[in-house]
């Protein structure tokens, strides 16, 4: 049995980290779902402006769409969600079969809109109704203007992917968010099944501090912060709050591991996909840690739901003058500021295409 298929068997999800229009035209995202157990897949900005920069794929769409009068984010909108419905017809038979626990893509808001809460929510509107597609997720940063959009989101029925999130704190109040939004859907007899993940950024606080601890820390401390958050995961959904709402008809906000690609050469590039092995959680991972893993990756054991050693290792950071509080907000305002940077890039490509294309 693969490496991905054990991973499947003990309940973690494997999601895609990527989307361009080859994989889904060439049969690639196909296979990966029937040799790799591929459940699902997310994108952000960056992934987009990789793939509508880098080629023609998307040159027709552009064309077709700039003649139409469409151009800027609106134009990038309906090239995405093309791909994005695509994909979620993939993955339509896995959604249905799992009740709709697995089988899920994602489309990011504007990362203009990360500090601005009513534009994030009627955003988050009508990129759901456009994709017109149940198991798609919307992504909304977990920062503190996010949180508050997050909460309406799931309260009107949009189905949420958290991202953006770098602690066990951010998390809880993204989970916290979910709960409120489903108690308020309770409370006025709606439906409380309303799809969401909570998207934890791992390998990010290992590239932060690489050089400012000793060696035999390196490459730990994302591994650690995902095990203290594994365990607040674990205890949330033993809470009576939770159970309360579970027997209402509610479904859990699942964690997921983000930013699973080791960024360090010099240690495995399947370090954490291995360390966070996790029953009801997901791992979305770039095609190339996705194929690592299927190729030479091992499940060598799952997390402790009472997240080990994590506290340990914090506190060893702590020792050693790092502020992971600090760290965390500054990691959330990175993440956010680098997609903006991706979404002006890409919006500037397009035009530029619309352009080219215009003239030849």
């Amino acid at each position: 049995m693969k490496a991905t298929a054990q991973l499947h068997a003990l309940g973690q999800s494997l999601w895609l980290d990527n989307i361009t229009r080859e994989i889904l035209d060439n049969g690639t995202l196909r296979r990966y779902i029937d040799e790799l157990s591929v459940t699902g897949l997310t994108s952000n900005p960056s992934i987009f402006n990789a793939a509508i920069g880098d080629g023609d794929a998307y040159d027709e769409g552009i064309r077709e769409k700039a003649h139409t009068g469409a151009g800027g984010e609106a134009l990038f909108v309906e090239l995405a969600l093309e791909d994005l419905r695509r994909a979620a017809d993939l993955f339509q038979p896995v959604f249905q079969s799992s009740q709709h626990v697995d089988g899920w893509v994602s489309m990011e808001v504007s990362p203009l809109l990360a500090f601005d809460t009513q534009a994030s929510i009627q955003a988050a509107r009508d990129i759901f109704q456009k994709a017109d597609r149940p198991n798609l997720f919307v992504k909304i940063p977990g920062t503190p203007e996010g949180i508050a959009a997050i909460e309406e989101a799931i309260f009107a029925g949009i189905p949420i992917n958290v991202t953006l999130l770098f602690s066990r704190d951010q998390y809880l109040a993204a989970a916290e968010a979910y709960l409120r939004g489903v108690e308020r859907r309770i409370d006025a007899g709606l439906d409380p099944h309303v799809g969401s993940v909570a998207s934890l950024f791992v390998s990010r606080w290992d590239v932060a501090i690489k050089d400012k601890v000793p060696q035999d820390l390196r490459n730990t401390l994302g591994i650690a912060v995902g095990k203290q958050t594994y365990r607040a995961y674990r205890e949330l959904l033993a809470s009576s709050r939770w159970q309360k709402l579970s027997k209402a008809g509610a479904r859990p906000q699942r964690l997921l591991w983000a930013s699973t690609g080791t960024k360090d050469p010099a240690v495995s590039d399947t370090l954490y996909i291995e360390a966070l092995a996790a029953p009801d959680t997901i791992d979305t991972m770039p095609e190339k840690t996705l194929w690592a893993f299927a190729t030479h990756g091992a499940v060598k054991g799952v997390l402790p739901e009472d997240g080990g050693d994590a506290e340990v290792i914090l506190q060893r950071f702590a020792d050693a003058g790092i502020d992971l509080d600090a760290l965390a907000k500054q990691l959330q305002q990175e993440g956010a500021a680098a997609f903006v940077t991706s979404w002006k890039q890409l919006l500037q490509r397009i035009n530029d295409k619309s352009a080219q294309l215009a003239k030849a």
